[in-house]
Parts: structure tokens; sequence; C-alpha cells
């Protein structure tokens, strides 16, 4: 696997927006290497841009339009679109490339870089790892002649909506149902409401309302409070977080009880097994699924398979072993019958379908299983600390601690210099226990 890597991480470029690598000229450097990288053939070349609303979007943009057109590719740009309708225009437009601007749940000062290939699935790291040798050069400049044009592509957000609504079964409508979606003054501001008033719904719209510095502010899936505030003041049937590019999603029952990824990938396993959908028997889930969710599949005869973190890697098992379903407990959910990668929308739509069939409502429909007592701690430190013998001797007594029923999980922050250690099991105490166990003991050797 290719290694020498400095700009991207897990899921593109990320950084803080005008201070390096979130910069303008490093997104031109990243417009013209990735537009040499995906230059093959003799056709027009064209790239698809899409971003979410923070301001920082307004110079990346531009910097990125004028890369590719460096190089000889023909952009089209988006607008504020979610991220997996830049990855659906990329194979819909029969593009060679496509970009997101958007650093997701984060807060605005953020921005990232996300790279999809033609097949609208996100780039391996050894064609990142390529794309990155190319930026230390000026190869691949095209002549006068044969720069690229950039041209906006107005019906961008209908064409999505179309996509959207055409994943929710045929015959089913959103009629007589109060919903309310939290948009995070995100991407999808626009186009969640539409979706969801166009099947029919009657819909509380928050965080529709962006400013460039409001994205995923006290809103959104990493904030649901708000979502689920309004829903139990509506009188609500169901309420929808996004995050702010709309490829993750948390939801609510109609008490305002979060009902987090593992809640919904469960059900979403649970109908589509039963009406055949579901292939491979199984879900695809990272290591931070939560035990409860893989002895509930289990009951029903059906797996999980798990991945490390990140949507990336639930994608790529996915592909690797024939499932159709798959994701993450933050929200991020596959359903690749219908996307490539993660979709809010497409996710939400399944449990609405769901509870539409089955004419309950959701708190009778989305909690099929008990959650195990689950605890996460960070402890400044870093992977080299693993290896010292008193860590070791604390983890082997924390797992003893956990038994069978439990198991303990440690890995490295990946954007800083911390671990995580979390632990889950059946008794609440005995997770903690387990978890202060191991801090304590990596925190001891980081003094050192």
């Amino acid at each position: 696997m290719a290694t020498n890597r400095s700009f991207f991480g897990t899921d593109g470029i990320r950084g803080t927006a005008n201070i390096a690598p979130m910069t303008a000229d490093v997104a031109l450097a990243v417009g013209r290497a990735a537009g040499a990288e995906f230059t093959r053939g003799g056709h027009r070349h064209r790239v698809v841009i899409g971003k979410d609303t923070r301001l920082s979007g307004y110079m990346l943009e531009p910097a990125l339009t004028a890369g590719f057109i460096s190089v000889g590719m023909d952009v089209f740009l988006l607008g504020p679109l979610p991220t997996p309708a830049v990855a659906m225009l990329t194979r819909s437009m029969r593009a060679d490339l496509g970009v997101v601007i958007s650093a997701s749940h984060n807060p605005f000062q953020d921005n990232g870089i996300k790279l999809f290939g033609p097949d609208g699935y996100k780039l391996s790291d050894e064609v990142e790892a390529r794309i990155e040798e190319r930026m230390r050069s000026q190869d691949g400049l095209a002549a006068p002649e044969s720069l690229g044009r950039a041209q906006r592509l107005d019906d961008a957000v209908g064409r999505y909506i179309e996509f959207v609504k055409a994943s929710f079964p045929k015959g089913l409508t959103l009629d007589g149902l109060k919903i309310v979606v939290d948009c995070a003054h995100g991407a999808a501001y626009k186009v969640a409401p539409t979706v969801l008033r166009e099947l029919g719904a009657k819909v509380v719209a928050l965080g529709v309302e962006p400013n460039g510095f409001n994205i995923n502010e006290d809103c959104g899936s990493t904030h649901p409070a708000a979502m689920q505030a309004a829903v139990k003041k509506h009188k609500a049937d169901l309420g929808i977080a996004l995050d702010g590019d709309a490829d993750r999603v948390v939801m609510a029952d109609e008490t305002g009880a979060l009902l987090d990824g593992d809640q919904l990938m469960a059900l979403i396993a649970t109908v589509w097994s039963r009406s055949g959908r579901l292939k491979g028997d199984a879900i695809v889930a990272t290591v931070m699924s939560n035990l409860g969710l893989e002895r509930y599949l289990d009951g029903l005869g059906l797996g999980l398979v798990r991945t490390g973190v990140g949507d990336r890697y639930v994608v790529e098992k996915m592909r690797e072993s024939g499932i159709n379903v798959g994701g993450e407990q933050s929200g991020h959910i596959v359903l690749s019958d219908h996307a490539t990668t993660g979709d809010g929308l497409i996710a939400a739509l399944q449990v609405l379908a769901a509870c539409v069939e089955a004419r309950k409502p959701a708190s009778a429909v989305g909690r099929l299983f008990r959650p195990l007592p689950q605890l996460l701690k960070n402890v400044a430190g870093e992977p080299s600390a693993l290896d010292s013998k008193p860590v070791q001797a604390a983890v082997r007594e924390a797992e003893a601690v956990l038994g069978k029923s439990g198991r303990l999980l440690i890995r490295p922050s990946g954007t800083e210099p911390l671990l995580r250690v979390m632990a889950e099991g059946d008794d609440q105490k005995t997770v903690a226990a387990a978890v202060d166990r191991v801090i304590s003991a990596i925190a001891a050797v980081v003094r050192v």
C-alpha cells in the first residue's frame, strides 16, 4: 500500500481554512494534479465540483477550478449539494472525476477536499499517493488552445432530488406524517425539505438558513438536541438530523428519543432481510458499533462484518464481500443498491418506508435492540505507549474483567496525538473500570 501521502488523510484533505494544507494554492495544485491523473484517452474530460455552505468554499472552488482548467478539464460547478449527490452526478454525467469541498460535520473554520473516481467511489490510497506526487511538478499543463472551460450545472439540485425520491418504494407516500428535518445549515438545506414535501410529508425544517459561519453550529447530526426538542414541540412523527454535507444521519422517534446509526442499520437490515433484499446475509459496520447490534443480528441469523473506523473502509469491505448495507454508529449509512457512499437522505427514507409499511410509530419500529453500556475516553499518547509492559498488563486485566461478554478497543486518533480507549459490556461499572484501568496505565507511561 502506498504510504507517501502528506496531504491526504482517511477522508481526503482536511484542515483549517486558509492554513496549510487547506489553502488556495494547495487546492490549485490538487486540481491540476488530479486532473492530470484522470486525463486518460482522447475524449473531452470533465469534472464535477460540489460544496457545502462554508465561507471558505468561495476560496477553494475557484482555485480547484483553475487547476482543472489548466490541464484541459471542463468543469461543471454544482454549488451547495450533498456529498452523495456529487458521487451520483459523477457517474450520471460520465465525468472523469468528482470533487466535494466540505469538512463534513466539522465547524465552519475547517474545510476539506474529497475526490471521487468516475465510478462514484472515493479514491484508493494508491491513487491519492500518485496525485500527491504530481502535485510536486507542473506536468500535464495544457496548451493554450486545449484549456478547459467552466460552467454552472443549473439543474443539479433537481437531478439529485429525483434520484433520492426514486429510492423510496413505489406506491408509498409520506402523506399524513409530520417530519422535523435539521439540515445543519449545510449542503442539504434545499434538497432535504423538498424531497420530504414532494413525497407528501408536512415538514418542519431546521438549519436551513446558512450564512457561511453557522454550519453544524449546535445543530445537525452531531448536535441533535434541537431536532429532538422540535419533534416534541411540534408533536412530529419523526425527526431527521443530517450533518454539513448530508452523508450522515441520526433520527428521533415521536417521543424525541434518538436513533443512532446502529439502530437505523438494524432496522434496515431487518426489513431488507425479510423482503429478500439483504445481500450476503450480513451488514458491514466499524469496530465502534455496539455489541448489542451484533447480538441482535446474530439472533436473526445475520452477520456483522467489522472494519476500521471510516466510511471508506466500510465501503471497501462491502464491495469485497458483496454486502449491500453498511455504515457507522455515527450515522454514515451506505446502501449500495442506491448509492456509492453514505447518503443521509436515502437512509432516512428507508426508515420512513418501514414505518409507513408497518403502520406503526417510529418508537415501535426503530428501536430493535438494547445497546450495551459503552464508554469511550481519550488519553494523550502515541501508539508506541501500547508496547510498554505496564500498559499491556493493564489491557490483559481489563479484558479479563470484561470477559467474553464484553470487548475492549484501543486505537490512535488519526488526527491528534491521542489514544482512544473504548470498552463495552453488560455492566456499566465494569465497563468504566476497564477503561479507567487502561487510561491510567497509558497516562503513567506517557508521564515517564
